[in-house]
């Protein structure tokens, strides 16, 4: 697969998400930023993604995926520069 199609495959199944992909062949970087994950755990947001490549991942299409995921609050506090 190509980070391309792993895009899509996460996009398709969140209505407002901001997706980025890297990766190739089996192992891929996930980030995905949606107000769908306002008010859940950590382990459920991830539960979300995996959902949506869950079907490449039992076919071993997908090998290996990290994913990081944020409410939009948390993206825009991610890219404030640290000035402590």
């Amino acid at each position: 697969m190509n980070p391309e199609e792993v895009k899509a495959l996460v996009e398709a199944g969140f209505e407002d998400a901001d997706v980025a992909v890297e990766g190739g062949g089996d192992r891929f970087q996930i980030r995905v930023v949606s107000t769908a994950f306002e008010g859940m755990m950590p382990v459920k947001k991830q539960q979300l993604v995996y959902a949506t490549i869950n079907e490449q991942i039992k076919s071993n299409t997908i090998h290996a995926v990290q994913i990081i995921t944020f409410t939009p609050a948390e993206w825009e506090q991610a890219q404030r520069p640290n000035l402590s």
